[in-house]
């Protein structure tokens, strides 16, 4: 048997395996898929209210289509089962597009990694809708060289369906030297959605996932969390642990909670700006696609997930392309962040779902477990942006010289 047969093989064992575990896991792995993407689809489906259209949503609009997919699947056995249909059909076009004629020994590393990802993150990697727009994103990775503006595409429907490939778009838009196809398709089609969704009648609500993000207060998960968590841990009565019915999440209280609410969002603003502007720096000083791309991607993505007041563990799923497309490109130099990217998503699925019970009752053993994956991912984020300061430039020709000069950046930056 090819190689490239047993990744398939793999492919399918990963993907039945962590599907089923999700009917087996405690704390309800698969709870967003019934709960809430089951109900919106219905509706939708049924006429009697579109979420994004006659009412706000805390997703962008393009989240409803899979959902709504789904829904038409359901026949296979129900909603949760076609739910993972779509996602491994999704997840077999970009495995197909990393895995190429399977001669490549960075791409072959690279899928396995992916595989072994998936398996550590377990059900929640594919019972939310980071299952739809991780393969978009890795896929566009790996077309941004040859096929720029279906990259973009590609990212911008991801964008559309969950705002994190927004940050990989940016990266992209600064390392690809035909920046021009990326950003100008990616804002042709972004018009062309908001245009039809203001046609649909959404009005005040074609908006509303930015602002029903801002408004959030504190997960249980997210790194800054930790603080009024360990004082709910150690026992300090004004520090605690409760469900906000209206986003349907467990958050966390304390001492000036709202004034680190308030800061939260422009301080992820100016993490992810400070990490987009020494890209750009580089990208001035002659950084080629391959040195900058991947560390940009991978430190613009852990900065929305360090920095951020939301911490759902489906998260972690968006530090897998830039961690794959790192691996295909040069393997040597990212293995070290691709191994600590398997231990992060390990700690990730033990927190959620096995221990989630005991961490909502503030034990202390979860406690620990989430913290060091939250330390885990900042380690990452320090590895990603000293790569991108120390990646190599060379000196910008003048005009007339480089007119004249072979193309020494044929990488496709």
């Amino acid at each position: 048997m090819s190689r490239r047969a047993v990744l398939w093989v793999g492919f399918a064992v990963v993907h039945i395996g962590v599907a089923a575990l999700g009917w087996l896991l405690p704390n309800q792995p698969m709870g967003d898929v019934y709960l809430v993407y089951e109900p919106w689809s219905t509706r939708a489906v049924e006429g009697t209210g579109i979420v994004g259209i006659t009412e706000s949503w805390v997703y962008p609009h393009l989240a409803l289509v899979p959902m709504v997919l789904a829904k038409a699947m359901a026949w296979l056995g129900g909603y949760e089962i076609a739910w993972a249909v779509v996602v491994t059909a999704v997840d077999a076009v970009a495995f197909a597009v990393l895995v190429g004629r399977g001669r490549s020994s960075g791409r072959w590393i690279a899928a396995w990694f992916w595989l072994v990802f998936i398996a550590l993150l377990g059900p929640v990697g594919i019972y939310r809708l980071e299952g739809v727009t991780t393969p978009l994103a890795l896929a566009a990775c790996l077309w941004l060289f040859g096929r720029p503006a279906l990259a973009s595409v590609l990212l911008t429907i991801g964008m559309w369906i969950k705002v994190w490939p927004a940050a990989l778009l940016a990266s992209a838009v600064i390392a690809v030297r035909r920046r021009f196809a990326i950003a100008g398709t990616s804002i042709a089609l972004s018009a062309v959605i908001l245009l039809m969704v203001l046609a649909a009648g959404a009005g005040a609500n074609a908006l509303g996932f930015v602002a029903g993000q801002t408004d959030r207060g504190l997960q249980l998960e997210a790194p800054v969390s930790a603080y009024y968590l360990w004082r709910a841990v150690l026992g300090y009565e004004d520090s605690f642990i409760y469900y906000d019915r209206a986003i349907l999440t467990f958050q966390v209280t304390g001492p000036s909670v709202d004034i680190v609410i308030t800061a939260m969002t422009p301080l992820l603003a100016v993490a992810v700006i400070g990490v987009l502007v020494l890209g750009i720096v580089k990208m001035w000083r002659g950084a080629t696609f391959a040195a900058l791309f991947p560390s940009l991607g991978l430190a613009t993505v852990a900065a929305m997930i360090l920095f951020n007041k939301v911490g759902s563990p489906q998260y972690l799923s968006w530090i897998i392309a830039p961690l794959v497309f790192g691996l295909v490109l040069d393997r040597w130099h990212w293995w070290g962040p691709a191994l600590l990217g398997l231990g992060t998503a390990l700690l990730t699925q033990v927190v959620y779902p096995l221990t989630y019970g005991e961490l909502l009752v503030a034990s202390a053993f979860p406690t620990v477990v989430l913290t060091l994956r939250n330390l885990a991912i900042a380690v990452l984020f320090v590895w990603a942006v000293v790569r991108v300061a120390r990646t190599p430039t060379h000196v910008r020709l003048k005009p007339r010289a480089a007119a004249s000069a072979p193309d020494l950046a044929a990488d496709g930056r």
